[in-house]
């Protein structure tokens, strides 16, 4: 079990990545600048083309180095998909301590949800934290941003006080969610989004030992409200997670009904139809509905696996490839 406050050096890691892309930016397609306070920040789809190669590296850093993305293809329905395949052996701490999206950057007219690795350093979701045992200390830090407006130096600024650190020991990665990149980044939330049902339910996530997934990868759409449309519904629809769990028999199969996208009132329909049918109020929508499409629980302690949920390829075409 990831347990104590054990450091697994997730900016460190997310860190090697970064300057990664900084190096192969040009084959990447993308392009980093540091600000005046000396924040970097790395643009993989705003004024830049990215690219799969930039997702993959994209939501590596989202997971802290802790977890691998790859691309494999799918077989949904009849149709076979280009997807991405996602595994880690430190469930808890990449997914909720890092590539979660939980941290609200507010800082005048910028708004934006930080995921990655400086969340754990900067701990401002308290209560999460604590539930988890986990921390940081680093020297620099890695946050991901999605949308279409980069940080500046007031942001820069902002972030730094709250992780305790010094803007020059930051580096931001962004990329909206109309593009492939950012398309790629949230496809690999596949595992993290069984987790977070998980926990919302009272689940110790800690529990969790290893998992490895698969969703399928949209076509870019013409607008961030679209795109945000068919990347839900690649993971509410077409994902698929096996998680490996230190559990009992009674616990899974009393947890693996509640866990699949299919158990919310919400579920059946195309994300951006769901959202439009509450008046563009996310907040509106069931929260349970955020899940992979189809579950299976295995218990270390039997060796029984416990199967919940379905892919709804149908739904998934209407809303990827509609008429």
């Amino acid at each position: 079990m990831d347990g104590g406050m054990t450091d697994l050096h997730m900016n460190a890691l997310a860190l090697e990545i970064a300057d990664g892309m900084d190096e192969a930016a040009a084959q990447l397609r993308v392009v980093s600048h540091t600000l005046g306070n000396g924040a970097r920040v790395i643009d993989a789809g705003i004024t830049v083309d990215g690219g799969y190669d930039a997702g993959l590296a994209l939501a590596e850093i989202c997971m802290g180095g802790l977890g691998s993305v790859t691309y494999a293809p799918v077989m949904i329905g009849t149709e076979n998909w280009p997807a991405v395949a996602v595994w880690t052996d430190h469930p808890a701490v990449s997914c909720m301590a890092s590539q979660y999206a939980g941290w609200a950057i507010s800082v005048e007219k910028f708004f934006g949800m930080g995921s990655g690795p400086l969340r754990a350093q900067a701990r401002v979701e308290k209560e999460l934290y604590e539930k988890l045992g986990y921390a940081e200390t680093a020297e620099h830090g890695v946050l991901v941003l999605e949308g279409r407006t980069p940080p500046d130096e007031r942001v820069a600024q902002w972030v730094a006080d709250k992780a305790r650190l010094k803007p020059e020991q930051l580096t931001f990665v962004i990329a909206p969610t109309a593009s492939i990149a950012g398309a790629v980044q949230i496809s690999a939330r596949i595992l993290e989004t069984g987790l977070h049902k998980m926990e919302t339910l009272g689940f110790d996530v800690r529990k969790i030992v290893s998992a490895i997934g698969t969703a399928p990868l949209p076509p870019v759409a013409r607008n961030d409200l679209r795109a945000i449309g068919r990347t839900n519904d690649c993971i509410l629809y077409g994902g698929q997670a096996r998680y490996t769990v230190r559990a009992s028999d009674a616990e899974l199969a009393e947890l693996a009904p509640k866990v699949p996208a299919s158990a919310s009132k919400d579920y059946g329909t195309p994300f951006y139809d769901i959202f439009q049918r509450y008046g563009g109020d996310f907040y509106k929508i069931d929260p349970l509905l955020f899940s992979p499409a189809e579950v299976w629980l295995t218990s270390t302690e039997s060796g029984k696996t416990y199967h919940a949920g379905r892919l709804a390829p149908d739904v998934l075409a209407a809303s990827c490839y509609p008429a």
